[in-house]
């Protein structure tokens, strides 16, 4: 009994009636907050829906070469042609044999009817610079892409990665290996380091912020690629090509892309001499060409 001696009794049906009550409220307000919640994701769901929708309406309206330099691909060349063939674009494919001798040029000559590709066939090794400048000069599509002939970089993303171009926003797009959210094959921690070296010189060099200066997908609108003089034979490509296209003024994107590396056993070519000679190519096109 309180001071003053008022005093009152809460009955046991009482206290069960209130408990209850405090329970349905609080079950009330959850159901509602979960319902709301359930809207915000229907609604955004349909918003990514939508967007995927307009990507691949604004997708059919032009037509994509796919450049795929060939050396010594035998293991894999007959499954990324799959790969890519499977894609649901209007597109060509072009790939270029840079002298190989371990039976894919003569599995492509034998196949280049079935698969119905372009194929163009050097009558000597000259390197993978040296084959993107022979399919650059036969494309015919709008956009232009490079596609590697192992398997580490997925034709599925190529809806995701021409969408800037296609969407009128950017004239160059670069496949990030490190943006991406897809899955990452983990391997060599110097190539990694490697390939932020280099990229962050070339950004000093370039202006831009790029996170993946070294990617092999690399996509262009086909009369700014082709309006390029380019020189390098090897991998010298890539940093020669960033120099140009922002010499060019080119507004350049980054997408980020899922990536499963190879190892040299499985026919990794790039090497530390590659790297030595990028920082060259990085120095000379950025100044002096």
């Amino acid at each position: 009994m309180p001071a003053g001696g008022v005093g009152w009794t809460v009955r046991p049906a009482d206290l069960r009636r209130l408990t209850a009550h405090a329970t349905s409220c609080r079950s009330s307000r959850l159901t509602a907050r979960a319902e709301i919640a359930e809207q915000g994701d229907e609604r955004r769901g349909g918003k990514r829906a939508a967007a995927r929708v307009a990507i691949r309406e604004r997708n059919k309206t032009v037509k994509l070469s796919v450049v795929i330099p060939v050396y010594n691909e035998r293991a894999t060349i007959e499954e990324i042609l799959r790969r890519v063939r499977a894609v649901e674009l209007d597109k060509e494919i072009i790939v270029v044999d840079d002298f190989s001798t371990d039976g894919s040029r003569e599995w492509l000559v034998g196949e280049q009817g079935r698969l119905g590709v372009r194929l163009i066939l050097h009558e000597r090794n000259l390197g993978k610079g040296a084959a993107l400048r022979s399919g650059f000069a036969a494309a015919t599509g709008d956009v232009v892409i490079v596609q590697d002939a192992d398997l580490e970089y997925d034709p599925r993303e190529y809806p995701r990665v021409i969408e800037p171009i296609v969407s009128g926003r950017a004239d160059v797009v670069f496949g990030s290996r490190f943006l991406g959210s897809g899955p990452h094959r983990v391997l060599y921690f110097w190539h990694y380091v490697g390939n932020r070296i280099l990229t962050i010189f070339s950004n000093m060099f370039t202006n831009l912020n790029l996170s993946d200066m070294e990617t092999g997908y690399k996509v262009f609108r086909r009369d700014l690629i082709q309006s390029i003089k380019l020189c390098e034979n090897r991998f010298g490509f890539e940093p020669e090509i960033t120099a140009k296209i922002v010499r060019r003024k080119a507004r350049v994107y980054e997408v980020g892309i899922s990536y499963s590396g190879r190892e040299y056993r499985e026919g990794k070519k790039i090497t530390w001499r590659d790297g030595l000679w990028a920082l060259w190519c990085i120095v000379r096109y950025s100044l002096f060409e």
